[in-house]
């Protein structure tokens, strides 16, 4: 664990993404009323507007330079706020990429890790050890199957899914929450090891995650959450944010280090 208590959280954000910059500072200063570290919040955008395959490749071309902007700064994590962005370059991509962007970080002499909200739904699955999971995606359906290949790939077997077909991403950050509940009880949820209630960190999912844990009795996960969780490990920190679902609960950090 680090000594250092003052960090520079670097977002790279969708230009019309609303919810990462503030469902991720919420689920910190949630953290902050009870551990001594303390965080700032800075952000650098990449165009797009509407969830389209054609859209998010274009977008992803920008996030070197957004990287670099960051690293001007001189942030301690860079996270990647597109979960779907990352996973419809192919298979893998999220490794590519972060390796990618902290080399531009180094290369700009501000080198710090890179988190991406896809690699860190993967990750934190694996730390859950989940083998079957449940999924609610904002995306339109071929989207969504995009999604769900990623996912399987990495040796999880998705038993049920909604594609909510919200095609603007704006309409995406606007989605209700409190909606999700409902959504998650026509799904069969009995025989998953976790609940991925947002596969979408532009999708709002935070005020619902308490409610649909103990609606389903599963460990719920959003993208949100799981970039949180590694945002944490990336900085040497204590992976707890009190309120923000199973994974930031604390019992996780010790079944990873048993």
């Amino acid at each position: 664990m680090t000594s250092k208590k003052n960090f520079r959280i670097g977002q790279i954000v969708p230009s019309s993404n609303t919810t990462m910059e503030t469902e991720i500072p919420a689920m910190l200063r949630l953290r902050e009323q009870v551990r001594p570290e303390r965080f700032t919040f800075h952000s650098a955008r990449m165009r797009m507007k509407h969830v389209v395959k054609e859209e998010l490749a274009a977008m992803d071309a920008e996030s070197d330079r957004c990287a670099l902007e960051l690293s001007d700064a001189r942030v301690d994590v860079l996270g990647y706020a597109c979960l779907v962005a990352i996973m419809a370059m192919g298979h893998g991509y999220h490794c590519q990429s972060q390796a990618r962007l902290g080399g531009v970080t180094q290369a700009n002499g501000g080198e710090a890790p890179v988190v991406t909200s896809a690699g860190a739904l993967v990750d934190a699955l694996k730390v859950m050890g989940a083998k079957r999971i449940a999924v609610v995606a904002p995306y339109m359906v071929p989207l969504t199957k995009l999604v769900i290949d990623y996912i399987e790939n990495e040796g999880f077997e998705v038993s049920d899914w909604r594609a909510l077909e919200i095609p603007d991403n704006l309409d995406v950050g606007r989605h209700d929450p409190a909606r999700l509940p409902g959504i998650v009880a026509g799904m069969k949820t009995d025989d998953v090891d976790v609940i991925v209630l947002s596969a979408c960190v532009q999708m709002p999912s935070l005020p619902a995650i308490a409610q649909v844990e103990a609606q389903t009795g599963k460990p719920v996960l959003t993208a949100a959450v799981a970039t949180t969780y590694a945002m944490l490990g990336a900085l040497g920190l204590e992976q707890f944010v009190p309120g923000a679902g199973a994974l930031l609960s604390g019992d996780y950090v010790k079944r990873s280090k048993a």
